[in-house]
This record gives structure tokens, C-alpha cells and sequence, in this order.
């Protein structure tokens, strides 16, 4: 409840420093440069730390094909979530979603189709005709369902995707980026965690036909359990892929691969360079203590201090790492200060190399203390810049 407490109290401070996404994380002595793949883009993400181990034009604006499909899914579950969709709930096909081209799940027009099954559809059969109806039924138009996927994932931070359909059908200014689609896998993995379940289902039989899951990795390794895969003649063939190993999940994106087995083996390129030579570990906890600096003025003489989030990060495995924890402090620090103050920063080096830096937080609220405890503080206070702007200036 404490941390609960501190999370909403710093929902502004949340934006400040903690980017999941950062640089490539380094490489260590021992690390064998990245494989070469057969494709536009791609990137190689830790589930946890956010951090990208590998990528190659992750920024650049491509066609992501049946990649938005990943949005669409992504969407009506939070509608679900949210308590404005029930999973039971019955949609009515529309003729329009009938005579959508392109992959289908085989809908019946004028039949009435459950979100649950609609979402198999998608997900399975890459359905285009299943992606359309349910964004009519949440929507009332593609159009207007492509506005709610654009909210979505301006709040996700996805700012190299733009979507115009749900489809992913080509039109213009329908693209994404393979850095978003890893994001948004990412945010399917952690926030969606009830229906990630569908993406790894193999097969799904609708008016009896039986049709396979287009993502050849669940058959060739068992440690994918995800995502989805794509393709149009602009985009080429596309996949965004998951896999646990140990205990530990990995995101791959891929966009403009050769053939669906190129972006089959790239996925599994990446995935198998980044489980064998990289590591995740968590270097501080989310509102742990991490130091008890003095404070003026206050009812307490010290205060304790901390991040907001856990601080994970994914290096290349070495024997010889030792990651080192430096704190500024904004000195003084003066009482009254409310929870969740920025009172410094946190930063992680290997070395002489920066890994990261967080704002630090002040844990608790501190009060101001007696007047008798403010008048001597605020003597000792100008003694002590007094003899700290002479220090300076020598």
C-alpha cells in the first residue's frame, strides 16, 4: 500500500528518467557482434528492463502489415479492462466486414460472432474481415476505431506509428516502426497478461475451417509463446516474437524480411544472440531506502530517499562486471518536503561508463519542526553555505 500510495503521488515524476527505452545497452569485451539478418529493421528488446540489446533502423516508418493487428487486439482488450466490452458479448457482421479482403477468419455476414472468438480470429487467422467487424462494434467505423488506436498509442509513447485502419491493410500514412512494435508488444505482454494467452494457440477452426497460426517459431521452439506475424507486398514479411528462457522473455521485431521462413529465422537470430550473451538483473528496488541524507529544518534530522521503479538493466554477461551506485543529492534539503520530491539522481556506471540515471525521491513526507528547531537550523544553515560558497571559490 506504501508503494501504491508513493506511485500516484508521482504520476507527473513517472516521465522524468524512466524511459524503457534507452541506447543499445554495451557490450562487453566477449560479445560477438549481432547477427546479420535479412530484413529492413529489427529489434532485439529485454521484456523487463525495456532495454534494446541489438537494432537496426528501429525509428524508421514502415508499412507493419498484419502487425497492427497487434493494436487492434490491443485496444478491444482495454475496452474489456475497462468494463465497456464483455468477452461474451455478441458482434454482428456487417456486409462491409464481409467483403474485406485479404486474410480471413471466414465470417458469415448478418451472423452474430462473440468479442472472444472475434479476438481468436485476429489474433490466429490474422482475420481481416474479424478485425473490421469488432472495430465496428467498438467504434461504430474503422475510422473512428483507427482514432482510438491512435490515442492508444500516443499514451503508449509509440511516436513512429500512425494507423489508419485496423487492418493493417496498405494506406497511406498507415506505418509503424519495429522499436514501437516492440513497445506495444511489451505493453500486450505486461498490461494484457489475461489474453496473452491467444497468441501462442496454434490453430482455430471458425465454419469449419481449420486454420494455422502464420508464426513458425511455435512449432520450432517451444520457448515462443508470441506474438504475431505480417505481410503485404510494401511491407514484405514482418514478425513480432516473444519467447521465456530461464525464467527470462525476450521481444524481437522484425519488418521487410525476404520470405516468411527469412523472418522466421531472423526472429530466432536474435532471440538466440540475446539469451546466450546478455543478462537482466535488478540493481535497485522500487521505494527501497537507498540513503538517509540530513535534513534542516524538519521534525526528523535525516530523510530517506529512493526511486520510484525498480532499476533493471540488461548488460552483455561478464565475469568482471561490477555496476556501481552514485548518488547527487540537491544539498541542503530543507523541510517541509513532500512525498515524492525530486531531491537528486541515481546513476549506475560500469566502470567510467554511465548506464542510466533516475531521479531520486524523497519516501516519505517531512514536516517542518519546532520554530525553536527552524531559527537554530537556519543559523547553522548560514554558516555552513558561507563556508561552503568560500570553499567553492578557492
Amino acid at each position: 500500500m506504501k508503494h501504491l500510495t508513493l506511485r500516484l503521488a508521482l504520476t507527473l515524476i513517472c516521465a522524468q528518467g524512466v524511459s524503457s527505452f534507452a541506447a543499445p545497452v554495451p557490450s562487453g569485451p566477449m560479445t560477438p557482434s549481432p547477427p546479420r539478418l535479412n530484413a529492413k529493421s529489427w529489434v532485439l528488446m529485454d521484456a523487463v528492463s525495456g532495454n534494446i540489446i541489438t537494432s537496426h533502423d528501429a525509428e524508421e516508418h514502415l508499412p507493419p502489415a498484419s502487425l497492427t493487428k497487434l493494436m487492434t487486439v490491443y485496444a478491444a482488450t482495454n475496452e474489456i479492462q475497462a468494463g465497456r466490452l464483455k468477452p461474451d458479448d455478441l458482434v454482428t457482421i456487417s456486409e462491409h466486414a464481409w467483403h474485406t479482403e485479404g486474410s480471413r477468419m471466414f465470417l458469415d455476414p448478418r451472423s452474430q460472432v462473440s468479442v472472444h472468438d472475434l479476438l481468436r480470429g485476429i489474433v490466429i487467422d490474422s482475420g481481416n474481415d474479424a478485425s473490421v467487424a469488432l472495430s465496428e462494434h467498438i467504434a461504430g467505423s474503422e475510422d473512428s476505431f483507427a482514432g482510438l488506436m491512435n490515442v492508444t498509442a500516443k499514451r503508449l509513447g509509440l511516436d513512429d506509428t500512425h494507423f489508419m485502419n485496423p487492418t493493417g491493410l496498405p494506406a497511406p500514412e498507415h506505418y509503424s516502426s519495429a522499436g514501437d512494435m516492440a513497445r506495444l508488444a511489451r505493453a500486450i505482454i505486461t498490461d494484457e497478461s489475461a489474453y496473452y494467452s491467444l497468441y501462442k494457440q496454434k490453430h482455430f477452426t471458425w465454419n469449419g475451417i481449420r486454420q494455422p497460426n502464420r508464426n513458425l517459431l511455435l512449432w520450432r521452439d517451444s520457448s515462443v509463446d508470441g506474438l504475431k506475424t505480417g505481410h503485404t507486398e510494401a511491407a514484405g514479411y514482418c514478425m513480432v516474437t516473444s519467447a521465456v528462457r530461464d525464467g527470462r522473455r525476450l521481444i524481437t521485431a522484425v519488418f521487410g524480411s525476404t520470405s516468411k521462413t527469412n523472418r522466421a529465422n531472423d526472429a530466432e537470430k536474435l532471440l538466440t544472440y540475446g539469451f546466450r550473451f546478455f543478462d537482466t538483473q535488478t540493481y535497485a528496488k522500487a521505494a527501497e531506502v537507498m540513503a538517509n541524507p540530513m535534513l534542516w529544518k524538519g521534525e526528523a534530522r535525516t530523510m530517506p530517499v529512493g526511486v520510484l521503479d525498480e532499476i533493471t538493466l540488461t548488460l552483455a554477461k561478464s565475469r568482471n562486471r561490477k555496476v556501481e551506485t552514485r548518488l547527487t543529492i540537491d544539498q541542503p534539503l530543507v523541510a517541509p518536503i513532500a512525498l515524492g520530491t525530486v531531491v537528486g539522481s541515481v546513476t549506475m556506471y560500469d566502470g567510467e561508463q554511465k548506464l542510466v540515471t533516475r531521479p531520486l525521491i524523497a519516501l516519505k513526507e517531512e514536516v517542518a519542526g519546532s520554530w525553536w528547531k527552524r531559527v537554530w537550523d537556519s543559523i547553522r544553515l548560514f554558516f555552513f553555505n558561507t563556508f561552503n560558497t568560500d570553499a567553492s571559490a578557492q
